[in-house]
């Protein structure tokens, strides 16, 4: 199994100083890149504490001056709110100055906010992103090109510097199973969300082997990261209310800014909080959660754990607990 962390920068209730829950991220990387993780993915959010990382790709180049080993991931920049060449050329960057350490995730986003401040139409914001990570691909390609589309058009325009990596890794960011399956027909590989559950992550991820193969694709071993929510305790009790307190504040700050569904609408608050912890969450004492790792490394199957620790406790236990449980 290989290990990446996706890293928020959450500020609950604007406790203690910014420069703070930056530093203490920053360690965190420090750590991550002496111990053998694949990649930090840094998620980019706007107007909101439940993570103050407007640009990842600036956070990534702070990243790559601090560490030499692990890889910079974006889980993911929200290529809908972009002008497609000047990501194109970000990212780029990025993978030029870091010396081709990028891992390329991209999404759409949901949040309505973000949306609506962007000037973002959600029922246009799919085909919006998709033409968007079309043209970054293309432009990563060697000499000018022209572009017609619905929402962009160019003639002879030749985005530099290309990357330093050819190709960059990419990954699409695939939460509904329409998305799943999109990814699956076209052969692209997807980053897994951590707010499905185990059981949905599963029948999602079968969807999208079983597409990948109809539409004769392979990955060429390009791995699928599944992100999975992480509360550690010396004891099981400790880890299950770190894991209601992380989650309620997810719910508080960020959930409540979209929709949902009907059927979770009809839920009590309550009754969403249990589903959410007892489906989504792996929590418990460091053997507990490296047993149900093992479990799910069997029956997703989960090969790549992109971790989201619900506090910093909980990653240094994952670090010296529970990984070395794993071999």
């Amino acid at each position: 199994m290989k290990y990446g962390v996706l890293q928020f920068f959450s500020w609950p209730s604007r406790r203690g100083e910014l420069s703070d829950v930056y530093r203490r991220a920053l360690d965190r990387v420090n750590i991550m890149d002496q111990n053998g993780f694949d990649a930090v993915w840094l998620a980019e959010h706007h107007f909101s504490t439940y993570s103050v990382c407007p640009s990842v790709h600036i956070m990534g180049m702070h990243i790559a001056d601090r560490t030499t080993n692990i890889r910079i991931g974006t889980a993911v920049s929200l290529a809908a709110f972009y002008h497609p060449l000047r990501l194109a050329e970000e990212v780029a960057l990025l993978d030029q100055l870091s010396g081709g350490r990028v891992n390329w995730g991209a999404g759409r986003g949901f949040d309505k906010i973000e949306m609506e401040v962007f000037d973002v139409n959600r029922e246009t914001s799919y085909p919006k992103f998709r033409e968007n990570v079309e043209i970054v691909l293309k432009a990563w390609q060697d000499g000018p090109f022209s572009y017609q589309g619905k929402f962009n058009s160019f003639e002879n325009v030749e985005v530099l510097p290309k990357p330093l990596q050819d190709p960059i890794p990419f990954w699409m960011a695939a939460s509904s199973e329409d998305a799943v399956r999109w990814a699956g027909k076209h052969g692209l590989a997807i980053l897994m969300d951590p707010h499905s559950s185990h059981q949905e992550i599963k029948r999602k991820y079968e969807v999208f082997q079983q597409e990948l193969q109809n539409n004769n694709h392979s990955l060429n071993g390009q791995d699928t990261p599944i992100a999975r929510l992480l509360a550690i305790a010396d004891t099981d009790e400790a880890a299950e209310q770190i894991a209601y307190n992380g989650s309620q504040w997810m719910f508080g700050s960020y959930f409540n800014q979209s929709s949902g569904t009907t059927h979770e609408k009809a839920k009590t608050p309550e009754e969403r909080l249990d589903e959410y912890v007892n489906g989504c969450v792996i929590y418990g004492c460091p053997e507990r959660v490296a047993d149900q790792l093992i479990e799910l490394e069997e029956t997703l199957p989960l090969n790549y754990l992109m971790a989201a620790p619900l506090s910093n406790r909980s990653f240094i236990q994952f670090v010296d607990e529970v990984m070395p449980r794993l071999g």
